[in-house]
């Protein structure tokens, strides 16, 4: 039962949090500076997790394995324009031959 009180709250915290923003000014939202606060807050929240997702391990030890030579490998095919399915395989490929020959 304590679960299904906890999920409940974390819903309605959600949903209330959601509704406040409707209720913000929008002379608050229109200047420069939070236009470009928004625009690259996204791109900064995906950099953060990809970066946690792929050091972090146990205990909040740095760990550096195949996950971030697959990264590397991303990194290089999108910078040089790869297609996308090819940079998917490539991480892939990278991530479990490394994995493979006992860099884990």
């Amino acid at each position: 039962m304590n679960t299904w009180v906890t999920v409940l709250a974390a819903c309605a915290l959600a949903f209330l949090l959601k509704l406040s923003g409707y209720f913000v000014p929008a002379r608050l939202m229109e200047g420069p500076r939070t236009s470009r606060i928004s625009a690259l807050l996204p791109a900064a929240l995906l950099a953060g997790l990809i970066v946690t997702q792929t050091v972090a391990g146990s205990g909040g030890r740095i760990v550096l394995d195949a996950r971030l030579a697959a990264v590397a490998v991303a990194a290089i095919l999108l910078w040089r324009k790869a297609n996308f399915l090819v940079v998917v395989g490539a991480t892939a490929a990278t991530a479990a031959l490394l994995r493979l020959s006992g860099w884990t």
